[in-house]
């Protein structure tokens, strides 16, 4: 199952009871993405093992355990669950069911102003959250560029864009991250500066 789970969502992180439970699990709004375009229900895990069920019209308490090895019960309408959490990152939460091919993928809307009450917010969401990431590490590494077979740098994006505008080099050489070790990825700073 676990397999399944990984070729569909990749690089995901197992539930860490020490890094995440405190600061990212727990007393934190899910929004559940599964049938979002139908209800939306948001689901807040408590620390006395409370799970609020949140929905427009309706409220529902119900329970959930933390067993060993990072297994989760949850008692829900349609009977208990036994899942494993994993995070995609700080704000997506996926629980895979531990008995079928299926999982339930939630976003933590906690910190986040806009309400997600469909598949187009939650696009929005999605395209803001990795384009903000994307800016972050661009902005924070440094990039060697390659024209007419010799190497340069590592510049930052900042000075690969002057650099680009005083026409002192062309915006379409390849560049690579100072952490990779070669141009194999296609990456040109024209992609880069894009991106700011």
């Amino acid at each position: 199952m676990e397999d399944y789970l990984r070729n569909t969502i990749p690089n995901l992180k197992s539930f860490d009871y020490n890094r995440h439970y405190e600061s990212h699990f727990i007393n934190q709004n899910w929004v559940l993405v599964n049938g979002i375009s139908k209800k939306k229900s948001i689901y807040t895990f408590k620390d006395d093992y409370i799970l609020e069920i949140k929905r427009k019209s309706s409220s529902i308490k119900t329970s959930w355990t933390l067993s060993i090895n990072n297994i989760f019960s949850i008692e829900t309408e349609d009977g208990l669950m036994v899942v494993k959490a994993y995070f995609k990152d700080d704000d997506i939460l996926v629980l895979n069911h531990q008995n079928k091919k299926e999982f339930a993928l939630f976003i933590n809307t906690t910190n986040y102003s806009e309400d997600l009450d469909s598949v187009e917010d939650v696009q929005q969401f999605l395209k803001e959250k990795y384009q903000q990431k994307v800016t972050d590490l661009i902005y924070g590494h440094e990039f060697y560029y390659i024209e007419r077979s010799k190497e340069f740098g590592p510049f930052t994006v900042e000075e690969l864009s002057e650099k680009v505008k005083a026409e002192a080099i062309s915006p379409y050489c390849f560049v690579r991250d100072i952490n990779e070790y070669d141009y194999n990825n296609r990456l040109r700073i024209y992609d880069l500066i894009k991106e700011l």
